[in-house]
């Protein structure tokens, strides 16, 4: 199963994990036209986390146990058999946000727009997620593991 692996070191905190996530789930999909003109840009499934010097970019982890699927009300997080990885299906989704509670890496956002939740889903359908591929400091890294 292929994971993002988050190297701390190279980390400069410049959030365009965040940047380049919220672009990719835009509807346009371009970089002035989805923070100018589009209505409302979606939460980024990624979230960069400071501590003084330090900066970490936090996101699902596709735990082996995933406290968010045994925590979801609705049924919305499920582990896929085939990829091992969390999947999330919007439409069961109750907005109970008992998934964020449970959550170990705070990596499960409340998108209250929608009612709904923001994840990382690791851009599905895309080779590289987007996060990794925009991040200019290569603190990011996709790997199989």
């Amino acid at each position: 199963m292929k994971r993002i692996l988050v190297k701390e070191q190279f980390c400069i905190g410049c959030r365009l994990c965040e940047v380049y996530c919220r672009l990719q789930r835009s509807e346009s999909g371009e970089l002035l036209r989805a923070y100018k003109r589009e209505a409302s840009l979606p939460l980024s499934g990624a979230r960069v986390e400071e501590r003084g010097p330090v900066a970490i970019s936090v996101r699902c982890q596709n735990c082996e146990e995933p406290a968010c699927v045994y925590a979801c009300l609705g049924g919305a997080l499920k582990r896929d058999a085939d990829s091992g990885l969390v999947v999330w299906e919007e439409e069961q989704c109750l907005g109970c946000w008992s998934c964020i509670l449970a959550c170990p890496y705070g990596a499960i956002r409340k998108d209250t727009r929608r009612g709904k939740i923001a994840r990382c889903d690791l851009c599905s359908g895309e080779e590289v997620p987007a996060c990794v591929a925009g991040c200019p400091n290569e603190a990011l890294e996709y790997i199989e593991s």
